[in-house]
């Protein structure tokens, strides 16, 4: 075991350890009850962070950081921030669907789990897909421009055609969206609502090791390696 899986293991750790004391965890409910953006924004920035270095961990063999880490943990932050809104958007929305009758649900199964799915369900399959692929493309913009935003240019079509959209469309949305993300998130949705953005947090952690199998004969390259290339072939244009 090398040295950053313990420091990994002990962020994460940490955290779950804060959230054990009864004292700390009702510091960080009440946090989030005033400031869910702000609290949203924290949960994300630093426990997706923790996944995709787990990923990056797990798809080359040893802990590197990736290009422009802090702006990759900014866009982190602003989607956990924005899920604070958009959980409580089809929270609301899919409880007056259900109870108008758009919606089905069947006897024999509880009726909090027939809400939990449909939410899940609903925003997995009209918000989820349109945030990957702008995920992706912030991700591919800062990897296009080492990290440096403001010095570097690179045109929208040079974003587009350096994404790999097979894995955006064929896995990312066809595969993890009903086999890892409407299970997920439908518990996510039995927990309390001031626990579901920080639930969801922790589930990019294991996206970061499902995206790393994404691909498995791509392994061996190094991140900065993958993405020198292409900044100095548009650097040089």
């Amino acid at each position: 075991m090398k040295r950053g899986d313990l420091i990994w293991g002990a962020c994460v750790a940490a955290v779950l350890c804060a959230l054990a004391v009864p004292e700390i965890r009702n510091v960080i409910v009440s946090a989030t009850r005033v400031h869910p953006y702000a609290m949203g924004f924290a949960k994300f920035a630093v426990l997706a962070s923790l996944g995709e270095l787990l990923g990056i961990r797990l798809r080359v063999g040893q802990w590197k950081q990736p290009v422009g880490l802090l702006w990759r943990a900014i866009v982190w932050g602003v989607l956990g921030g924005s899920l604070a809104l958009i959980f409580q958007v089809f929270n609301m929305g899919v409880r007056s669907a259900l109870a108008v009758g758009l919606l089905p649900t069947w006897s024999g199964i509880p009726q909090t789990l027939w809400v939990a799915f449909w939410i899940s369900t609903v925003m997995n399959t009209t918000f989820a897909p349109t945030m990957m692929v702008g995920h992706r493309m912030t991700d591919t913009y800062i990897e296009l421009t080492a990290g440096q935003i403001f010095t570097r240019r690179v045109s929208f079509s040079n974003v587009i055609a350096h994404i790999d959209w097979q894995t955006v469309c064929g896995f990312l949305v066809v595969k993890t969206i009903p086999f890892f993300w409407i299970p997920a998130h439908t518990i996510t949705f039995l927990m309390p609502p001031e626990f579901r953005v920080l639930t969801a947090a922790f589930l990019s952690i294991a996206l970061g090791g499902i995206l790393a199998f994404a691909h498995p004969a791509k392994r061996a390259p190094e991140v900065s390696t993958v993405v020198a290339e292409p900044c100095e072939q548009i650097a040089g244009r």
